[in-house]
């Protein structure tokens, strides 16, 4: 079953998923990103300015076949024909279909109330469901500065 963890609190949701790309790519993780299309195209110019002494390599979905097989970071709107099932991280506001095919689930939650009240929409759908969750506050745990 696949493990779902919360990420609430988080200040700035770009930044913050950039380092966590970063970290999941150093662990040698693959990783899909999914969201609405304003938001992945943020992403993604700021994965390439974020830390020039370790850049994050990434594409996004529509890329050739051969460029999807080797990046290990994927930005894609939709998770159909996504190349690896490690790793999702969501940013967007719905519940990603077929996210269950993915052996991690990282919900990213900002502090704006409209996203945390999705993300509790979203909190529910799964728990009803029987996913075991887990829950990291940023606000407690001192990274929420």
């Amino acid at each position: 079953m696949t493990e779902i963890a919360f990420h609430f609190n988080v200040p700035d949701k770009l930044a913050y998923s950039c380092r966590l790309l970063r970290k999941a790519y150093l662990s040698g993780a693959s990783v899909v990103v999914t969201g609405e299309p304003v938001v992945l195209a943020e992403l993604d110019q700021l994965m390439w300015s974020f830390s020039p002494a370790e850049f994050v390599p990434h594409c996004r979905a529509g890329s050739a076949q051969s460029t999807l097989a080797a990046s290990p970071v994927v930005l894609a709107e939709s998770l159909q024909d996504c190349p690896h099932y490690g790793v999702l991280v969501n940013l967007g506001q719905g519940i990603p279909p077929e996210f269950e095919r993915f052996e991690r689930f990282i919900e990213v939650v900002a502090r704006e109330d409209e996203d945390r009240l999705a993300a509790r929409s979203r909190w529910k759908h799964y728990t009803d469901r029987g996913y075991a969750m887990k829950r990291h506050d940023l606000a407690t745990a001192g990274e929420g500065a």
